[in-house]
């Protein structure tokens, strides 16, 4: 008697064709109780995966790499300071910014929101702001054309098209003979873009750096210089480099320390969402100790039977964890084909049921995106089914040292 002897066994007990089909149903319920626990614990943490990844991507998009500003109101005379940064191996690209708050005025509409002038041909190569572009382009921030890109969320609340004209008003206003005015300028909507962030999409239009400078009566000083580097996770160092180079005071800094606090809360919770439903998957696996358990019952004279044709205790207890095995091996593989089919394909699928049924699952507002990201790291795959496979080996260890220490003669004295 091999192990071809005990696979057999253990094998045959998984689907039982007995008088009690209960044993059946109860294997059928354990490989499904770890399948969807396992699917369910790989579709939450490819959820979580996405969001970190489209945060890590939309926030950079909009706020580059790392930015260096001057300690006091404006940077002045900002081309050595580009030029040195130019220079910089590490440094991909280099330009120049203006940020401002304004309240924007059209129709009977009034929505505050931070105007920010750029150069749009530098501004293309540090920001992904042009992929994000729904209608026009930024091109059409030309010098002296004075026209506006709004997001998506603010152009629907300002019930702006392209084309419309928007005023745009200061807080800071100018002496006149007839006292303080307000600064007023119109501007021509030129663009929409849409990033899937609440906190661009409805706060932030961009503009001409230089309109802006006109705008806010700035001169030829801007507010700052934004770098896109060749490593992201060396952006501090880099930019901290391209300052004490400039020689100047300056204030510096980069993406990991103004959204530091939304990739810590990602990580914290995906750790806690992976702790939480790895206790799903160990109850589970333990259900198949109830599984064993019953099964040892039911089979207590064929237990007995191979007993006294010769059979070892070792064999007995092989012949359970081999059932035990088949069972948590087979619900781990549906549970990671399934997880994974339905991880990628998940973001087509809530798509699909905002589109039919009119419902938003995701509110911008609250969760910085408006999409349901996902993504497969099959890293956490592999962990996942390493450790439902490990749980459901140890559940079977009990229920199998229970059979193997079966006594041939009280099994039989009834039968």
């Amino acid at each position: 008697m091999g192990v071809r002897f005990e696979y057999w066994f253990g094998n045959r007990y998984v689907h039982s064709r007995s008088s009690n089909s209960f044993v059946s149903l109860i294997s059928a319920i354990s490989i499904s109780g770890i399948a969807i626990a396992v699917a369910v614990l790989i579709v939450v943490l490819s959820v979580v995966n996405g969001f970190e990844r489209e945060l890590q991507e939309r926030l950079l998009a909009m706020s580059a790499h790392a930015s260096i500003e001057a300690t006091e109101k404006n940077l002045e005379n900002p081309e050595d300071l580009m030029l040195i940064a130019a220079n910089n191996t590490r440094v991909n690209a280099v330009a120049p910014y203006v940020n401002g708050q304004a309240l924007l005025v059209f129709g009977m509409n009034i929505s505050g929101a931070e105007l920010r002038g750029i150069n749009p041909l530098l501004e293309n190569e540090v920001s992904g702001i042009s992929d994000a572009m729904q209608i026009g382009s930024l091109e059409v921030l030309e010098p002296g054309a004075f026209k506006i890109v709004l997001g998506v969320e603010l152009a629907e609340a300002m019930k702006a098209e392209v084309g419309d004209k928007i005023t745009i008003t200061l807080a800071e206003g100018r002496v006149t003979l007839a006292g303080i005015m307000p600064r007023t300028k119109q501007f021509t909507v030129g663009g929409i873009y849409r990033v899937g962030m609440h906190e661009f999409d409805n706060r932030l239009a961009f503009i001409n750096i230089n309109d802006s400078q006109k705008l806010y009566s700035m001169g030829g000083s801007i507010s700052g210089v934004r770098l896109a580097v060749t490593d992201i996770y060396e952006a501090p160092m880099i930019v901290r480099e391209v300052a004490l180079e400039n020689g100047k005071r300056v204030l510096v800094s980069d993406w990991t320390r103004r959204h530091v606090n939304f990739f810590r809360s990602i990580q914290v919770t995906k750790s806690i969402l992976f702790v939480i439903l790895l206790m799903v998957v160990g109850v589970a696996a333990f259900n198949i100790v109830s599984t064993l358990v019953m099964v040892v019952k039911d089979k207590q004279t064929d237990i007995a039977i191979l007993r006294t044709i010769g059979a070892h205790p070792l064999s007995i207890l092989k012949i359970f964890v081999t059932q035990g095995s088949i069972i948590g091996t087979v619900g781990t593989l549906i549970g990671v084909f399934f997880g994974v089919l339905l991880a990628l394909n998940l973001e087509s699928m809530i798509a699909f049921f905002e589109s039919t049924f009119g419902i938003k699952f995701l509110a911008a507002d609250v969760y910085f995106i408006s999409d349901l990201p996902s993504e497969v790291r099959y890293g956490d795959v592999a962990m996942v089914a390493v450790i439902a496979l490990t749980l459901a080996l140890i559940s079977t260890v009990y229920p199998a040292w229970i059979a193997s220490r079966t006594a041939p003669a009280e099994a039989l004295r009834y039968d």
